[in-house]
């Protein structure tokens, strides 16, 4: 994905960080139903020039921004964001975090199909039946009413919102899932920040966004890759082992960003260097230094995934991040290639 105008990295002109605009309740709103747009290559043009992508980029870049360590004002200290450390959250945050829960255990009421089968798990398409069948009830509840009550219309705030947030999980007709999915999933979030649903205000600046990086992106992560184990899914639009990841872009991004320079808050993304301490770029291809990282950090997190479900040397079959591992200048670098070339 060559994200928009808006992306800013240090000794590049920098340019203020944009944040994705929050409408104002007072604002004439209607909501529609998504449909697809992109159904042949000259359909993608019209999309790179949409307002659309553009709120896509702008909130990638300001997620992205926010997952840097900080320095401090007042010491010699780096703050830095980790996945198994514990942070306070807001309440919208609890409660996606609680609808993921809900939606995870459904996997219980659809245990896999042990019958012989040659690509994915008939019974995603029991699980994706189910949670279909709840989806606008799990929705009202854990939904602030900021939210569900936004706009008027013959159409709902739900009604565009469900088909996001249900294109999350994967297609119950291909039994796959890749990094489209994923994007609804950013797209989902995106619309809930663009009508009021997380709250900034008594929260430093970036405490939000990082909030949703570390307790509602990365455990939607961690239920996805339980999908994709129970129900054997396939990569969906894999480009092989000419494609960054055959699932994933967001933690290429989000966790090269946890080992960045240290910046000070209004600073543009570092262009080059790493975090003092980070492991070398070229570890992902070492399993024992996977295994430490991909608790702590969201990029070793999805190299770890790709571990657990394909075997043979790392250059073999993921070529392009192990080229990538081998960029000199650090995760600085590393981030803002991740960004680039992401779908």
């Amino acid at each position: 994905m060559n994200l928009p105008g808006q992306v800013s990295f240090q000794g590049q002109n920098p340019q203020p960080l944009r944040r994705l605009p929050i409408l104002g309740t007072s604002q004439s709103h209607s909501f529609q139903e998504p449909t697809k747009k992109i159904n042949e290559g000259h359909d993608v043009p019209r999309f790179l020039m949409s307002h659309a992508y553009s709120d896509i980029g702008i909130f990638i870049m300001q997620l992205n921004t926010a997952m840097c360590p900080r320095k401090s004002s007042i010491s010699s200290d780096i703050q830095t964001w980790q996945l198994n450390d514990s942070y306070l959250l807001s309440e919208p945050v609890q409660k996606l975090q609680e609808l993921l829960k809900t939606i995870e255990a459904i996997i219980d009421e659809a245990p896999p199909d042990p019958g012989p089968r040659r690509f994915g798990n008939v019974s995603f398409r029991k699980w994706y039946e189910i949670l279909e069948s709840r989806i606008r009830k799990l929705l009202a509840i854990h939904l602030s009413s900021t939210v569900l009550d936004f706009g008027a219309g013959d159409v709902s705030v739900l009604d565009e919102l469900i088909p996001y947030l249900l294109g999350s999980f994967g297609s119950p007709q291909r039994l796959d899932y890749g990094t489209g999915h994923e994007l609804s999933f950013l797209a989902f979030l995106g619309c809930i920040w663009k009508l009021g649903g997380f709250r900034t205000e008594g929260f430093h600046d970036g405490d939000v966004e990082r909030s949703l990086v570390l307790n509602v992106i990365e455990p939607y992560l961690q239920v996805v890759r339980r999908l994709i184990l129970t129900y054997t899914l396939e990569p969906a639009g894999s480009h092989g082992v000419w494609g960054l990841d055959d699932h994933s872009f967001l933690p290429y991004i989000f966790g090269s960003a946890q080992y960045c320079p240290a910046i000070n808050e209004g600073d543009a993304v570092p262009l080059e260097g790493s975090l003092e301490g980070a492991p070398n770029p070229g570890d992902v291809a070492k399993k024992i230094v996977v295994s430490r990282e991909r608790k702590h950090n969201m990029y070793f997190s999805a190299v770890g995934f790709i571990n657990d479900v394909k075997t043979g040397p790392f250059w073999e079959h993921s070529p392009i991040l192990f080229d990538i591992s081998g960029v000199r200048t650090g995760w600085g670098k590393i981030n803002k290639v991740a960004s680039i070339i992401s779908p």
